[in-house]
Formats: C-alpha cells, sequence, structure tokens
C-alpha cells in the first residue's frame, strides 16, 4: 500500500524541516546530557530524573521519526504557480458566511498543515473540499455536523 502524499506549501516544509533539524541536534544532545547527569548519581532505579529524561528521549525520537515520515511523502505546492482563477492548495481565499453576514479568510493547505487557530484549512475538511475548484463571485453550500453554510467567495489571492 502507498502511503498519504504530504501536501505542504513552502512555509510548511520549512516549519518541518526546521523543528527536525531541532530535535536532531539541539534537543537530542540535551537530553543525553540529562541522562548522563542522572545515571552519575547513582541508583537509576528511584531516580525521577533518569526516568524523567528517558521518557524525554522516547519522546523526541518519536517526533523526529514522525517528521521524517512526512517529509520523506512531502509533495510541496509551489504558491507562484497556483492557478487563481479557481481555489486550490496554496491560495488565500476571502469568503463571505452569509448566515452571519462576516467576511473569513482562510489559507487553503494538506491536512498535515491545518490549524483553523491560524486561518489555515485542509482540502480535505468539509469547508475545504467544498470550496476547491469554486471561483470568484461562486456561493458555496457546506454541510458540516453543525448544519449546512453558505459562503460567499470574494477574493482568491496568492498566500504569500
Amino acid at each position: 500500500m502507498q502511503e498519504k502524499k504530504n501536501i505542504l506549501t513552502y512555509e510548511g516544509l520549512r516549519k518541518y524541516e526546521d523543528e527536525l533539524h531541532e530535535l536532531k541536534v539541539v534537543r537530542r544532545q540535551e537530553v543525553a546530557q540529562k541522562i548522563k547527569e542522572a545515571r552519575e548519581q547513582g541508583d537509576l532505579s528511584e531516580n525521577a530524573e533518569y526516568d524523567a529524561a528517558k521518557d524525554e528521549q522516547r519522546d523526541i525520537e518519536a517526533r523526529i521519526e514522525e517528521l521524517e515520515k512526512i517529509l520523506k511523502n512531502a509533495e510541496v505546492v509551489v504558491e507562484d504557480e497556483v492557478d487563481l482563477d479557481k481555489i486550490n492548495i496554496g491560495c488565500k481565499v476571502r469568503l463571505f458566511d452569509v448566515e452571519f453576514n462576516e467576511e473569513l479568510e482562510y489559507k487553503i493547505v494538506g491536512s498535515t498543515e491545518a490549524n483553523s487557530l491560524k486561518g489555515k484549512i485542509s482540502n480535505e475538511s468539509p469547508v475545504g473540499k467544498a470550496l476547491m475548484g469554486h471561483q470568484v463571485g461562486d456561493t458555496v453550500e457546506v454541510e458540516t455536523q453543525a448544519g449546512v453554510f453558505a459562503y460567499k467567495i470574494l477574493e482568491i489571492q496568492r498566500s504569500n
């Protein structure tokens, strides 16, 4: 079975590469030092510092493995080449929420990068999926767990 591609913007790719570098170069050494210091204290069976450092080491190694998997299967969207005639991954959209009478702005990203608190929605989310391929002026109905919402597309622009 082929693994799912992780669609990333350049910003997302850089973020994951930087985090991976930080974990491998800085955090691994910090934890190794903590383990070394805890070992020097003697009896490991009742050494809370040693246990905490080993737990931290396990968490760091798990995150490194996760990041390497994400980056191995990464497909980067070249945002400068995104077609602005229709909504696609890598663009920023300005919408008008018909029910709540307010404007919203989202960046459409792959599911790996999605973060609704930062205005980044996945192309696989209900709203993202419904918007994909639509143009300025279209009104799109989105079926969510909270009901059906209508959004009028006001603008599509480059996200960078």
